[in-house]
């Protein structure tokens, strides 16, 4: 049976693609562990990085019963398929110096407006002034500067942490992992948005 070339030519054009496809796929596990660990610094919770788990020794090559894992067809055309979970890069300079202003800002400000009640976490990994009427006037203001100064950090650190593993496209995606991972550290009594933007309280 005969196969026309142009057929077959086509043929490896999609497989091809579809291994490049994979290749940028985004990483959301490493997206969440970075998100984890960056929030766990900013509001000083950072936990201990894991123990690595002891490897366990390889059968020796001649010993009985021991498989060789053969290479499949899509490692042979794109080996660079599998690194699809690599890590997510958040130690930039850039992302680094954002990271620092908020810390500070969290110390300074943020952490007494979380625990009052008047600023709470929005459903897209921003901050929100909730109930200003929970400060005193005199420090109402202050709030909202506080609040805009946060979220237009915020807002750069997504953008900031895709540009850094050059994928610009990932940044809608890095925003919404941040944003759920905002809510997963929050400390109990802050207030932050479900999905439909109400306000509950942990």
């Amino acid at each position: 049976m005969r196969f026309d070339r142009g057929f077959l030519a086509a043929c490896a054009a999609t497989l091809l693609t579809a291994c490049v496809t994979i290749n940028v796929y985004f990483p959301a596990a490493a997206a969440e562990k970075a998100a984890e660990q960056f929030i766990g610094t900013v509001i000083g919770d950072n936990p201990a990085p894991a123990q690595a788990p002891v490897p366990q020794q390889a059968p020796a090559p001649d010993a009985p019963g021991r498989r060789v894992p053969q290479a499949s067809w899509l490692d042979l055309l794109v080996p660079a398929a599998h690194a699809a979970e690599a890590d997510l890069n958040v130690q930039s300079p850039a992302v680094r110096a954002i990271q620092e202003r908020m810390k500070q800002r969290f110390e300074a400000s943020l952490k007494a407006a979380f625990a009052s009640g008047a600023a709470g976490l929005s459903r897209d990994g921003l901050v929100a002034v909730r109930d200003a009427g929970a400060l005193p006037l005199a420090q109402r203001a202050a709030l909202n500067q506080t609040v805009a100064d946060e979220n237009r950090d915020r807002a750069a650190v997504y953008r900031e942490i895709a540009i850094a593993n050059g994928h610009p496209e990932w940044e809608a995606q890095i925003r919404a992992t941040f944003a759920a991972q905002w809510v997963e550290q929050a400390r109990p009594g802050w207030y932050y948005q479900d999905a439909a933007g109400v306000w509950k309280q942990k």
